[in-house]
């Protein structure tokens, strides 16, 4: 059984509902595993930053802890990419406050910088009703510890604004981090629950900030000339999890349309990925991953389609007639019908977003892609010329993988002057994949070239990408009222204007479409030749 680091923590977080507690504790999954009894506390932790967040900035966590007649500071690292694992130090102090000069470990020392004891302040107080339970997976050297906590209480700001928690922890005492995710996989089974990847530090300082939650882009990802194959895939798989769970919270707000685009955008890059690696993954996980994603990008989809279509395609059109002092005002009422009819169907389609995220196959869908990074999956295979290439280095690899995008993107653009809407569809596909894969390996090589290359290619997909909406708008409108509502009388005078508008404006740019697409086709590459053995 192997032990965990003593300044590292390794665990795994799930929402849950009070009510479930009583069910997971029974649940055969702990029930059956207890090793010793279980133990309930009560934890008050108070977290301190800077004025200006200098710690929370750099997702470097600092608290004091009461435990029993004593108190325990803590100084915890950003969460390591995959989620699970951070640096964690601990000491004794004397009393509620702070004190630096008690931490003598030099890599908590490097976290909190140049800090001192007057710059900090208490910013929030978890309150918090833990029961704790060990339990042990496995036997023998490949046994898994691991401390299983329930918790229940709330996060208190110093004005008395508060938000309640109620989450499972399981913490890796001994064994391997693929156990976590077994563990969660069966308490599934119990009662309902959610991945949780937001810490404790990061939701109080929401709550302090005030500020609602943000739909965030997908981070830079870096990958070491020397990280193999297998490696790489781990790490993108992780990155491309994380992004679309960051952006959670604020799709099921349904408030800000860049939460579902920032999720959709998340599961392309999976499955571009999924694509990208496929030689290397087993048949069965492959159609696994790819079924998963589709259902997963299928749900999400027509809030997407509907978000574009009203603020993208609609809303130009209704302020150009709003701002004609008067003139179009029969016009104007349609199109005023049409956006409510619109916004009915966008928020109906937000409905079977929050199904969808809420639902047990998304959880199921998080832990099984987890503990399939973590267990590294795609060994499960016979050894073969591919599945040997797994464990070398992945910037043998790159360059192939990108030339083979790039010749992809190319075919499928040949006579772009003359292709019709269909194919210059099948083309904005084929550069999205060779996007994701440049997005992917560009740490791997120069980054100015890369950059280059990047805002070219995006200049082209986003001319595409709207002549993909204008056609997609044709779609929705004869969908807006097949759930048998009716339509407004003026409704389809209006759609006729919006399609009319956006296709005389397609056709206005058809020039400036081409241009840009031989300029693509004109950027130099910024990786080498790969010989074609590879």
């Amino acid at each position: 059984m192997a032990e965990a680091d003593i300044n590292r923590e390794t665990e795994l977080k799930l929402a849950a509902q009070p009510e479930d507690f009583d069910r997971l504790r029974a649940a055969p999954a702990i029930a059956d595993r207890a090793a010793g009894p279980a133990a309930t506390r009560t934890l008050k932790s108070t977290y301190y930053d800077t004025e200006d967040r200098r710690l929370a900035a750099r997702k470097v966590t600092l608290r004091v802890r009461k435990t029993g007649d004593g108190f325990v500071q803590t100084v915890k690292s950003a969460p390591d990419e995959d989620g699970l694992g951070r640096g964690e130090w601990e000491c004794a102090v004397t009393s509620a406050a702070p004190d630096l000069t008690l931490i003598t470990e030099d890599a908590a020392i490097a976290l909190l910088g140049s800090l001192s004891d007057r710059e900090l302040q208490p910013i929030f107080t978890s309150i918090v009703e833990r029961t704790t339970q060990d339990v042990t997976l496995g036997e023998g050297d490949e046994a898994a510890l691991i401390e299983v906590a329930f918790d229940r209480g709330r996060i208190e700001l110093p004005d008395g604004r508060s938000r309640d928690l109620c989450e499972v922890e399981l913490e890796l005492k001994s064994g391997t981090p693929a156990a976590l995710y077994d563990l969660a996989q069966e308490l599934t089974k119990a009662a309902p629950l959610r991945l949780e990847m937001r810490t404790k530090a990061e939701r109080g300082h929401a709550l302090a900030n005030g500020a609602s939650d943000k739909a965030l882009k997908a981070e830079k990802l870096v990958l070491d000339p020397e990280t193999t194959v297998e490696g790489a895939v781990a790490r993108i798989v992780r990155a491309c999890l994380a992004h679309m769970v960051a952006n959670e919270a604020v799709t099921l707000a349904g408030e800000d349309p860049e939460g579902v685009h920032q999720m959709r955008v998340a599961l392309r890059r999976l499955r571009s990925a999924t694509a990208l690696f496929r030689p290397f993954i087993p048949a069965a996980q492959y159609l696994w991953l790819v079924g998963e994603i589709k259902w997963l990008a299928g749900s999400l989809g027509p809030a997407r389609d509907w978000d574009v279509f009203g603020e993208e395609l609609l809303a130009p059109v209704r302020d150009a007639f709003h701002k004609a002092d008067g003139h179009g005002r029969s016009a104007v009422e349609d199109l005023d019908a049409l956006a409510a009819a619109a916004e009915a169907k966008r928020l109906r389609a937000y409905e079977g977003v929050r199904d969808a995220i809420r639902s047990d196959r998304y959880t199921a869908f998080l832990l099984g892609v987890g503990s399939w990074v973590e267990k590294r999956g795609w060994r499960d295979q016979p050894v073969s010329e591919e599945s040997v290439r797994l464990f070398q280095p992945v910037i043998g690899l790159a360059d192939h993988l990108l030339n083979k995008r790039h010749k992809k993107a190319k075919r499928a653009g040949h006579g772009f002057a003359h292709l019709p809407v269909a194919q210059r569809h099948q083309l904005r596909i084929a550069l999205k994949k060779l996007r994701y894969a440049v997005e992917f390996f560009r740490s791997l090589y120069d980054d100015k070239p890369v950059r280059r290359y990047i805002q070219q290619m995006a200049a082209f997909q986003d001319a595409l990408g709207h002549l993909n909406d204008v056609a997609t708008a044709t779609r929705l409108l004869h969908e807006l009222h097949d759930d048998g509502s009716r339509s407004a009388p003026g409704e389809p005078r209006a759609a006729g204007i919006v399609i009319g508008w956006h296709a005389r404006g397609v056709a206005d740019t058809e020039a400036a479409l081409v241009a840009l697409w031989h300029d693509f086709i004109d950027t130099k590459h910024f990786w080498s030749k790969p010989d074609t053995a590879v």
